[in-house]
């Protein structure tokens, strides 16, 4: 049994941007790492590489492809060649490439907000439009959901280039629907339109989730898509720089490869080693017992401000390990995120990076102990008590 009640001193013991960016008396949830070692078998690899001391240029082994493959067909039933997998420095450098093979000035990339911060970036690296399908927003108590605005949708995927899914969905925990998947991608190939599907989160599932990648749908679907998937968030090893592009049209992929080859992305040795033993299966008890812990930390975070914060509303997210918490009825005027910082001591992710709608909403990092995530709940209370 895996103890994540007991976590290492970051702030001392790393270079970790979330715990050294800002001054040491703030409690750091924001950046979407978790404070949990990696699983024993991760790091087993990894010390067998450095203790073999030569540490020179790898490529992505076939081993590795057929790993990535072989966890598609376990987890989801998603029959892959293991040469439909492109290997990728991450997610954001993926969708990136995507964006560069399938985007013009004319023809921009759609994305549905609030949404990952990063999503809002392509339009500035690549240098083309972007188009925005904003969630409808519900509320029933505290509690917030959000739906699909259909007409905006399909408005705006007749200008696009690509549509960037993010799948589960980040900052908000939403898994689509089968019924929407199919929705979205139907619409997306009517325009002669991309997909691609941000999955990261896809195996950080809370209570009994169910997760179904979006090429899985169809072959007509797979066609038109680019699967991004990484063991990066799963099993907290971030900052090793190694996700996987699974593609399973031959033209497409061709097309995709060149440009990581124009553009140089390769990963590291040890992003290769631990993607590996992330995936091979050897670590997924360790990811059990990850989901419950995570799963309780949503029901703590949802139960603490149900009863000591009603006024504030927040999502309840069946995947990932993000909350999405929304101030705007609290009386609070200002930036919620700067208002905390200030005052509570606590750093959030800024909601307003997710797009215009994230405005008085913050995202909140719960893969963290328990004692840190209440501690910080703590602050927020009292912060808020004192407006």
């Amino acid at each position: 049994m895996t103890d994540f009640n007991q976590v290492p001193n970051r702030r001392r013991s790393s270079n970790s941007i979330k715990w050294q960016y800002y001054p040491k008396d703030v409690l750091p949830m924001w950046v979407a790492d978790m404070e949990f070692p990696a699983p024993r078998p991760i790091l087993r690899a990894l010390h067998k590489a450095v203790d073999h001391g030569v540490l020179g240029y790898e490529l992505p082994s076939n081993a590795l492809k057929e790993t990535v493959a072989s966890r598609m067909d376990k987890l989801y039933g998603w029959k892959v060649k293991p040469e439909a997998v492109v290997t990728v420095t991450g997610i954001v450098s993926g969708f990136s490439v995507a964006a560069r093979i399938a985007c013009t000035t004319q023809k921009g990339v759609l994305i549905q907000t609030p949404v990952y911060n990063e999503f809002h970036e392509v339009k500035n690296n690549i240098g083309i439009p972007q188009l925005e399908s904003p969630l409808i927003k519900r509320v029933v108590g505290n509690i917030l959901s959000y739906e699909i605005d259909w007409d905006v949708f399909e408005m705006q995927v007749k200008k696009a280039g690509m549509f960037l899914l993010c799948n589960p969905h980040n900052p908000l925990g939403l898994i689509f629907s089968r019924k929407d998947l199919r929705k979205m991608a139907e619409l997306c190939i009517k325009n002669n339109v991309l997909i691609v599907s941000d999955e990261i989160h896809s195996e950080l599932l809370l209570d009994d989730n169910k997760f179904t990648p979006l090429a899985k749908l169809s072959a007509e679907i797979a066609k038109h898509t680019i699967t991004l998937v990484a063991p990066s968030k799963t099993f907290n090893i971030a900052g090793l720089f190694c996700g996987f592009a699974i593609i399973t049209d031959n033209e497409l992929r061709d097309r995709y490869e060149k440009e990581v080859n124009h553009q140089r992305m390769h990963v590291g040795s040890m992003g290769l080693i631990a993607a590996q033993s992330a995936l091979s299966g050897e670590c997924d008890g360790w990811l059990k017992e990850l989901r419950g812990y995570l799963t309780d930390n949503r029901d703590f975070l949802v139960e603490y401000v149900t009863e000591y914060m009603p006024q504030v509303r927040l999502t309840v997210p069946d995947a990932t390990y993000l909350g999405w918490l929304d101030f705007t009825q609290t009386g609070l005027i200002g930036s919620p995120y700067e208002f905390f910082l200030k005052y509570a001591k606590v750093a959030f992710s800024d909601g307003k990076l997710f797009g215009a709608s994230g405005e008085g909403h913050v995202r909140l990092n719960f893969g963290t102990s328990r004692k840190l995530l209440e501690q910080g709940l703590d602050r927020i209370l009292k912060a808020l008590k004192s407006i």
